[in-house]
């Protein structure tokens, strides 16, 4: 595996010593003349870190995790040319899976503060216009295996399919219409995503993962449970079983 020394984030640390005061009984007789022995012990007993903004002395440093990523290997230049158009469809599209996730979250935190269900109807159609009108043409510049990554996407950030997306914000029938309209282009709006028993969604996952590695993509955590390194060895051991 290739370590990738440009995700390591350097961290300054500053160690502080523990000055320990040690007081003991004076000999002697007690008055005016008694004498208070202080020893002042310079012991270094545990390092202490401080951080920017943060008053605190910490005894730990939590550092961020670093994944360490497989070199890429393909059995045939087919093979790799697919890959590599799949990461520029990836890249295109994530941005707007990460929207649909904040828009959704602000949504629901909106909505569950207004009791009147008019005013909560009224909400949502001013959020559903305000999508429309900012990213409804480029989203129809998709082509067809984009827009199908996309709704895998938006699985990912949300938990929810987007059929399931759709049918909660307007109605059951508008849903099964968009469903309808994107079966036509071979989009299904109800794919979920699943890197662990899908390849294409692995790889899709993998692609992520590098991209936020690099700072290419802003990362923003999946609704989904998995572990990026246990499918990586997964669908590593399974490709080498194959051969």
């Amino acid at each position: 595996m290739k370590y990738n020394l440009n995700n390591i984030v350097a961290a300054v640390m500053f160690l502080g010593a523990a000055w320990i005061v040690r007081s003991q009984e004076p000999t002697g007789s007690y008055g005016r003349d008694t004498l208070l022995r202080v020893t002042v012990q310079d012991t270094l007993t545990k390092p202490y870190f401080f951080f920017e903004g943060d008053s605190v002395p910490r005894s730990e440093v939590e550092l961020e995790p670093v994944i360490i990523f497989q070199k890429l290997r393909f059995d045939s230049y087919n093979e790799k040319v697919r890959y590599y158009i799949l990461r520029r469809k990836t890249l295109k599209v994530y941005p707007y899976a990460k929207l649909a996730a904040e828009r959704l979250t602000e949504l629901n935190a909106r909505l569950a503060s207004i009791e009147r269900k008019s005013e909560r109807r009224r909400y949502t159609r001013v959020v559903q216009q305000y999508i429309e009108e900012q990213f409804s043409e480029e989203l129809k510049k998709l082509t067809r295996t984009e827009g199908q990554i996309l709704v895998k996407l938006i699985y990912r950030q949300t938990g929810t399919t987007t059929f399931d997306l759709v049918k909660e914000l307007k109605s059951g029938w508008r849903a099964f219409w968009y469903n309808t309209t994107a079966t036509m282009f071979e989009i299904s709006l109800k794919e979920t995503y699943d890197p662990g028993k899908v390849h294409e969604d692995y790889l899709i996952e993998d692609i992520l993962q590098r991209a936020f590695a690099d700072g290419r993509l802003e990362k923003q955590d999946s609704a989904l449970d998995f572990d990026y390194s246990v499918l990586s060895n997964k669908w590593k051991d399974r490709s080498l079983s194959q051969k």
